[in-house]
């Protein structure tokens, strides 16, 4: 055995890879979590969790998947990549957007940041899944 095979880790089945890239989707960090990279997982929950909230918190727009143009698919792709906090959003929308202050806009900002930063989690834990990645 080389010793460069000696350190890749062993890759997951494709099935539970996937199933490890939509559990790291629904909640983040629980795709690490399920790796047992618990480390990550804190830290990946708690960023996107903050940024998410934080957002939300702002009273910042959360796009609908009825796009009229191409900026607001992005921004409904770009807030449907923070799973579960998307789907909390749309259901708990107490109150409407605030996007006349800069505060409202801000928080448009930070939770489509906590999207994408969630789906950048989600590839890091294919990545390890597969055994591309320690």
């Amino acid at each position: 055995m080389s010793e460069e095979s000696a350190k890749t880790p062993p890759a997951l089945h494709p099935a539970l890879t996937f199933l490890v890239a939509v559990a790291a989707w629904a909640v983040p960090g629980l795709g690490h979590l399920i790796l047992r990279r618990w480390r990550r997982a804190i830290v990946f929950f708690l960023g996107v969790s903050t940024f998410a909230l934080l957002g939300l918190s702002l009273r910042g727009y959360v796009f609908s998947p009825q796009a009229n143009d191409a900026f607001e698919l992005l921004g409904f792709l770009s807030n449907v990549g923070a799973g579960a906090y998307y789907f909390a959003a749309q259901y708990l929308a107490s109150a409407p957007a605030d996007v006349s202050r800069a505060a409202g806009d801000y928080g448009t900002r930070f939770f489509a940041a906590a999207g994408v930063l969630n789906l950048l989690c989600v590839l890091d834990a294919v990545d390890i899944a597969s055994g591309r990645k320690e």
